[in-house]
């Protein structure tokens, strides 16, 4: 079976965020800004870990795995809208076109288990310390982060030969700046319905499944916390889950927006402006997140990164 249909023979064109020449300029130069940004405070972050030896814990992992995916969902989707922002040409090849949603795809996917799977660290910490070290061992930590990126990569495939299967016989214009799933079922002529359903059905599980697995994680949490009778140590337990807990509400709430609303209620402004978020700002706001109030990650940067430097 063919990827494509006789039907999407041809190149698509992604509208963009905006045909005014100076929101075109000064999009460019955000998106530039940010991009930059994002490759180099999770690079940072990635290098940090590596260097500091008491860095090296299963947080950390999940961490550097969390970076990693940051820098691929923004590399994805950031030089290919600002290299058509120069050329001014919008098109992009069905090949194209396909790579980027898989990643974006896998990527997203990926990173709501990684955030899933940081939640459940938090609570093995905190809940079961003397058992910490089992629960939370190297095998398991490698296990569960492949299991995350395979169960991903399947997803996304099966998703990905499916949208264009479709027919678009509609229009090749996209409603978006890059190549994502809602606005390919605007323009096909297929029906949709089955695609829809799967869509909901996987990103139900996902998302709301990792989310709720998340917030059953830190209801443990809070129940533990409450228990502790020094205020000092409940402000400490609760600065480590703070900045975790940030990042999953709007992550999730973001993906939630755009994959698990009625077809109906279908809005490229607001598709454009969810994507923006949690596609290239969020990738860049996670590591600012994790490590402006983490002392080690601080202090590693200031011992050697800058010593080495200046």
């Amino acid at each position: 079976m063919e990827l494509f249909n006789h039907s999407s023979s041809s190149r698509f064109i992604l509208l963009g965020l905006s045909t005014v020449p100076y929101l075109e300029v000064i999009g460019f130069l955000v998106f530039l800004a940010m991009y930059l940004i994002t490759l180099s405070a999770n690079l940072l972050l990635i290098i940090v870990v590596r260097i500091n030896p008491k860095l090296q814990t299963p947080m950390y992992f999940f961490l550097t795995n969390l970076s990693f995916i940051d820098i691929c969902f923004s590399t994805t989707v950031v030089p290919k809208l600002l290299m058509n922002t120069l050329t001014k040409d919008r098109s992009i090849s069905l090949l194209e076109c396909a790579v980027q949603m898989h990643f974006h795809l896998t990527l997203g996917s990926t990173e709501c288990f990684i955030l899933a799977v940081m939640a459940y660290d938090r609570f093995a910490a905190i809940c079961k310390p003397l058992h910490y070290n089992t629960i939370m061992s190297k095998k398991i930590c490698i296990c569960l982060a492949t299991a995350s990126w395979t169960s991903s990569f399947i997803n996304s495939i099966i998703h990905v030969v499916y949208t264009f299967q479709m027919s678009f016989c509609q229009s090749h214009h996209i409603q978006h700046y890059f190549c994502e799933i809602p606005p390919f079922l605007q323009i096909s002529c297929s029906d949709t319905w089955l695609h829809e359903v799967a869509m909901y059905i996987s990103s139900g599980i996902i998302a709301s499944l990792s989310f709720f697995l998340t917030l059953i994680s830190y209801i443990q949490i809070v129940f533990i916390i409450l228990k502790i009778s020094s205020s000092h140590g409940r402000y400490k337990a609760l600065s480590t889950c703070a900045s975790h807990i940030i990042v999953v509400t709007v992550y999730y709430g973001t993906l939630m927006t755009l994959y698990l609303r009625p077809h109906s209620l279908y809005s490229p402004n607001l598709d454009k402006s969810v994507s923006i978020f949690y596609s290239t700002v969020m990738p860049m706001l996670n590591p600012i997140i994790y490590s402006v109030r983490n002392k080690d990650v601080k202090g590693t940067i200031r011992k050697n990164l800058v010593k080495d430097v200046f």
